[in-house]
């Protein structure tokens, strides 16, 4: 089993944190490899205790739904005040001055899924960018990414589209882990003190399950290392009006809609597409929430049937692409406000480039757009190397 950097922090937080008034960036996921939570241990002595805990989104334990705002707490078992870093406006997502006034420290511990779409890397970019701009120095705790750090996947976003899902300069699939992408950003800050608390025994090529770490949720509807795999591709169903699968117990891997009447047409377009390391199942499901909550839809299941050869963005394009095809006069874009952002698809957000959505309301296949997006990826495969902390 590797040894996480917040298994370093616990183990060395006398030494690094003694003395020190410092604030913790945490949630459900921020536990140590016997699965306590960082935050009870570091709080059980009192010359290692936060002075505050700031929670990100869906929360300190994770029971925040996406897009849904975290109030301000006091946590009654610690008795330490949970300041949202995930409120009601754009504002709120980054800690304000005056929470960092004082503070001679804020330690990073959040457990990423690999895809940019995923907000923890831009509440720690945000948070890095706070506390340059105050003076204070950053700890981050290093944590594996599930999906493993060989794999990229996809472009960069466009600079007129940075949005909470795109704020980092990172591929859909980006390979690295969130110390890795704090290095990165670093490079952009001269005047942060930033410090990084490596995993141990982690290799480029681990999944989750190499590990031999315990998986935890990190949000509500990433219950299992195998969600955060597909993540990187069915994450787009979000800027459609097609179901990701939300309210039923397997998210990211159904898709449909009530307007879906032959998911054995969808299945067969699919299927010739001859997508690496995955199938797709016809099926019928009821979400009991978020899009079609108590209707009936069309769709599949996605399955995996190969976790090396699987490329989870290609399979979410090919996802959209069968939708237009099959049903061009029920498939619909968001139009709703994403991630605090008003003025702009929420499908572009994602996509970062609003060429590749027209592309794909065009017809193009997912592996023209794919392949649209290929020299992104290598260039930033080789820009990423300077920053990386894992060995392959």
């Amino acid at each position: 089993m590797i040894r996480t950097g917040a298994d370093r922090l616990c183990d060395d937080a006398a030494h690094l944190l003694a003395g020190r008034h410092w604030a913790l960036v945490c949630h459900a996921a921020s536990v140590d490899g016997h699965l306590r939570y960082v935050f009870d241990r570091l709080c059980a002595d009192p010359r290692t205790r936060p002075t505050m805990l700031l929670a990100p989104e869906h929360g300190l334990f994770g029971e925040r739904l996406y897009m849904e705002s975290v109030p301000d707490a006091l946590d009654p078992f610690l008795g330490l005040p949970v300041v949202s870093l995930y409120g009601d406006d754009a504002d709120s997502l980054a800690p304000s001055p005056a929470r960092l006034s004082g503070l001679d420290a804020v330690v990073v511990d959040l457990q990423d899924v690999g895809a940019r779409y995923y907000t923890y890397l831009a509440t720690l970019a945000m948070t890095m960018d706070a506390c340059a701009a105050a003076g204070v120095p950053v700890i981050v705790a290093d944590r594996p990414n599930p999906i493993g750090c060989s794999a990229v996947e996809g472009n960069l976003p466009r600079a007129h589209l940075k949005s909470f899902v795109s704020w980092l300069p990172l591929p859909n699939r980006h390979g690295l882990t969130a110390g890795e992408a704090a290095r990165l950003h670093a490079s952009t800050l001269p005047n942060l003190d930033l410090t990084v608390l490596p995993c141990e025994g982690l290799r480029r090529d681990m999944l989750w399950p190499d590990t031999g770490l315990p998986f935890v949720l990190p949000s509500p509807n990433i219950p299992t290392w195998e969600t955060a795999l597909v993540y990187p591709g069915m994450c787009l169903l979000e800027g459609t009006n097609l179901s990701e699968g939300r309210g039923t117990t397997m998210p990211f891997f159904l898709f449909g809609a009530p307007w879906i009447t032959d998911p054995r047409r969808l299945v067969a377009t699919l299927d010739a597409w001859r997508l690496p390391g995955v199938a797709f199942r016809p099926t019928y499901f009821t979400p009991n929430l978020d899009k079609w909550a108590g209707r009936r839809c069309g769709g599949a299941q996605l399955v995996v049937t190969d976790v090396h050869a699987f490329r989870p963005l290609l399979a979410g394009l090919a996802v959209l692409a069968a939708a237009i095809a099959n049903h061009p006069d029920d498939f619909a874009l968001r139009t709703e406000a994403y991630e605090f952002v008003h003025d702009r698809l929420a499908m572009d957000l994602l996509l970062g480039d609003e060429a590749l959505r027209q592309d794909l309301l065009a017809g193009a296949s997912p592996w023209d757009l794919a392949a649209a997006m290929g020299a992104e990826t290598a260039a930033f495969d080789d820009a990423r190397r300077p920053f990386l902390l894992v060995p392959d």
